[in-house]
């Protein structure tokens, strides 16, 4: 459990993403970053004082790597890409984590009865267990077509899950990230450490770099508990 306390108001913070590292691999068939330095600490002396060295570094990487969000224009070439995502849907947002238990498929009885409306679903399946396994990209959870149609009645401000994708990775049609991105609900993939986050009653950020023309990168994502 990645807790951390801070001082003001003994906020607690929960780390809710993945580490990125040289190799590792997202997704099969998708190369792993390549994480290596531009201008080493040594090279940089001869551009500073006597003492003084930094040191600056490159990585290479596809967009869908690690935790990160997906705008609407990963899915759609007229939506929003990640410039155009609005701070309040993706920063300090209340968040629901609902947990799915051993459910493969998730469907919208999971979240009926619940008020999600602003809120950042956050989808618990604990498969994140498997991360870095050849386990995690066979058969991994995900909601249905009808979950996510209830999620976009329900006005839900975010989904995330803990999961491989949101959607059947034997489907396709990738119809979640269909009716969630066409409704202009961002989606958070890969997220780990959801047991340590309360049903209700924390905040929840996932914000990337602000790139243009841009529909998934990696996010710092976090939950900061009163």
């Amino acid at each position: 459990m990645d807790l951390q306390k801070s001082a003001p108001g003994n906020k607690r913070f929960v780390d809710l993403g993945h580490t990125v590292e040289h190799g590792m691999i997202t997704y099969k068939g998708m190369p792993g970053p390549v994480i290596s330095d531009y201008r080493s600490r040594e090279a940089s002396r001869e551009y500073f004082a006597e003492g003084t060295e930094f040191h600056i570094g490159r990585i290479e990487m596809v967009a869908n790597t690690g935790t990160y969000i997906d705008a609407p224009f990963h899915r759609f070439a007229g939506g929003k890409d990640l410039s155009e995502l609005p701070l309040e849907s993706i920063a300090d947002v209340p968040g629901v984590c609902i947990s799915t238990g051993s459910t493969r498929s998730i469907d919208a009885e999971v979240f009926a009865g619940k008020d999600l409306a602003g809120k950042a679903v956050l989808v618990h399946t604990g498969w994140s267990r498997h991360w870095l396994t050849g386990s995690y990209f066979e058969d991994p959870p995900f909601i249905t077509q009808k979950a996510a149609e209830f999620l976009v009645k329900s006005k839900a401000a975010l989904v995330g899950i803990d999961s491989m994708n949101i959607d059947d990775i034997h489907d396709k049609a990738r119809p979640v990230h269909t009716v969630l991105l066409k409704a202009s609900i961002p989606i958070v993939e890969h997220l780990t450490n959801l047991g340590a986050v309360p049903g209700e009653g924390f905040r929840f950020f996932a914000v990337p770099v602000k790139v243009k023309s841009f529909g998934s990168f990696p996010v710092r994502a976090f939950a900061i508990i009163s």
